[in-house]
């Protein structure tokens, strides 16, 4: 029985992968039509909150109990991921973006070794350092970053944010009454839409646009259609189907499989919308991955005068913070029910953001 539950776990694991590695395949020929980033971001959270809202009614609890987390969990976890990344796919390759997305692990462990002070493992700073070795073959820096600086930047500020809900994600996992994750995740999307809303005026938005076509691999598609995806597969189906995937397997292995996400993100890239990368792009990607695969598999640094749990009293990032390192922008990392649920061990297995994306 155990078997099989793991079982399923890898497969929606997988499937979490690949439907978020779809999104910026799905949004770019849009975004190249003629629809802002940012508002190709409202559109896709904002969807999403109304097809979640029956479950932010189930959990209406949570605006009295957890206020703080929802609030950030929407401006970290949702607009300010999303935003970033969209935009950033806007002037750089979307598997390029995704991967500098990854550099949210490595700037986590950073702010704990250095602002907090806390130790980290050898293991966690190796795949940070893999990291951020790949990330300078990615952007390709002894050409002087080849890549639009800009677009850069933006991937990176995708990273901090990716980082940040790492740090909230897990808040509240060792309390008797921890919040559920889908009820995190359904208030996230509201919270990040009203936050878009604010900074993306849709009033502005060219509607006549999702009324057209858009170009993917050469052929015409309706854009409404490629919206449908961006909400319903890349968006709810994956942030779903990636935390019950994580209620079946422990955080480690989900969060290692979630690594997929970037190996999707470019293959599609690279398929449908023909960016190629170079060959030391490519490399540089799998020592992003490699990095992430590194730290997310080490232990904890061994606990001395911090609570065992991943947030310490006070909101401190305790030492297993440091190997929190799984996905960007994604469903998993919105695990602070599922974490307790599946595994005692530290971990923060979403792009995203979670992303992430």
């Amino acid at each position: 029985m155990q078997a099989s539950g793991r079982n399923a776990g890898l497969g929606l694991a997988l499937v979490s992968a690949v439907a978020f590695g779809g999104s910026g395949v799905a949004a770019k020929p849009l975004i190249e039509a003629g629809l802002d980033p940012l508002h190709m971001v409202w559109i896709r959270v904002t969807g999403a909150a109304l097809v979640l809202s029956p479950l932010a009614w189930r959990h209406r609890g949570l605006l009295r109990r957890k206020p703080a987390l929802l609030a950030g969990f929407g401006l970290l976890a949702v607009a300010g991921v999303q935003a970033f990344y969209f935009a950033a796919i806007s002037r750089i390759p979307v598997g390029v973006a995704l991967l500098l997305e990854y550099l949210g692990p490595a700037l986590l462990l950073g702010w704990i070794r250095f602002v907090q002070r806390r130790p980290v493992t050898r293991a966690a700073a190796a795949g940070a350092a893999l990291a951020v070795a790949g990330l300078a073959c990615v952007v390709e820096i002894w050409n002087g970053v080849s890549l639009d600086p800009l677009g850069v930047l933006l991937g990176v500020a995708a990273a901090c944010c990716q980082a940040g809900y790492f740090v909230l994600s897990d808040h509240g996992t060792e309390e008797a009454d921890a919040p559920d994750p889908l009820g995190v995740i359904a208030y996230g999307m509201l919270v990040g839409s009203l936050v878009l809303t604010v900074v993306a005026r849709p009033w502005n938005l060219p509607w006549s646009i999702l009324g057209g076509t858009a170009e993917l691999a050469g052929t015409q598609l309706p854009a409404l259609l490629l919206v449908g995806w961006v909400i319903l597969v890349a968006t709810v189906f994956a942030y779903v189907t990636g935390v019950v995937s994580v209620r079946k397997l422990s955080p480690q292995v989900a969060g290692v499989v979630a690594c997929l996400e970037a190996v999707v993100a470019t293959v599609f890239a690279w398929v449908l919308l023909g960016e190629h990368l170079s060959l030391p792009q490519i490399a540089g990607g799998g020592l992003v991955l490699a990095g992430a695969f590194v730290a997310q598999t080490a232990r904890a640094a061994r606990a001395t005068d911090a609570p065992a749990g991943p947030v310490a009293r006070g909101g401190r990032p305790a030492e297993g913070d440091a190997e929190r390192v799984a996905r960007p922008v994604a469903a998993a990392a919105v695990e602070p029910g599922p974490v307790a649920a599946a595994d005692a061990g530290p971990q923060s297995a979403l792009d995203r953001g979670t992303s992430a994306t």
